[in-house]
């Protein structure tokens, strides 16, 4: 049985994933929410050759990355980014406030979830629809109190952290990750951190996918940048494929 969150600083806190991948959430959230197609691929090298054995397209990835190299990267234009004030269907990306401590897995993989492919791996009718469809018609903030209050994303996050032979974080433990979700839909390529304060627009990829030289400077690429500048080497990168993908 998962444990509960915990009240941490006054917010609600889950156990942080770590090194754990929000892939890893969703098995959880596959009970009758998550509809079948996804597969989930480490990008062990950006090196074409290392690529080849992803099945392609490839519409989405989530980054994990050490908090040094995150903020190298995020710190200069944070301060940039608008506040979003977005909401109902015709909002060119669904995006969500995260209020929820060391939520940021979970975070990366919804936003993936809830913008790739036109929604169509959210199962119709299940919690994580319902979840979907009400949060299209609110403002971020009332977004984020119903992301906040969902008892069964709660569940589904703890039962994935607490997995693994070794004895998982407590919620007060101190998260040094972030995670990062970027999502291609038609031409536009979005990275989606309920930490900022809203959706990054990062340009338009016209040829390729998000594995190709442009959708990599697009999204991951100035990370990698980072990390090698600083040193920093904790840091890795999943492909979500979707029922299109095929074998290169």
């Amino acid at each position: 049985m998962a444990p509960p969150a915990e009240i941490v600083d006054g917010r609600k806190t889950f156990i942080p994933l770590g090194e754990k991948q929000p892939r890893s959430v969703s098995p959880a959230l596959s009970k009758s929410r998550v509809a079948p197609g996804l597969t989930f691929h480490d990008v062990i090298s950006t090196s074409p050759d290392l690529l080849s054995w992803i099945p392609r397209p490839i519409h989405a990835l989530i980054l994990l990355a050490d908090a040094p190299i995150f903020h190298a990267v995020r710190s200069p234009g944070k301060p940039t980014i608008p506040e979003y004030k977005g909401s109902g269907p015709a909002e060119p990306v669904v995006w969500m406030r995260q209020t929820i401590g060391h939520a940021c897995g979970l975070m990366a993989l919804l936003h993936c979830l809830f913008n790739l492919d036109d929604r169509q791996y959210v199962t119709r009718g299940s919690e994580l629809d319902q979840l979907l469809e009400t949060a299209i018609g609110l403002a971020p903030s009332e977004r984020a109190d119903l992301l906040y209050q969902s008892q069964f994303l709660e569940k589904a996050h703890m039962e994935a952290a607490s997995q693994g032979s070794s004895a998982p974080p407590s919620p007060q433990d101190e998260n040094h990750h972030h995670f990062v979700g970027f999502v291609q839909k038609g031409k536009d390529v979005w990275e989606l951190n309920g930490g900022l304060n809203g959706p990054l627009h990062r340009g338009e990829l016209n040829h390729g996918d998000l594995l190709s030289e442009r959708g990599l400077a697009l999204t991951v690429q100035d990370f990698l940048d980072a990390a090698a500048q600083g040193g920093h080497g904790e840091m890795s990168i999943v492909a979500i494929a979707g029922t299109d993908a095929q074998p290169i």
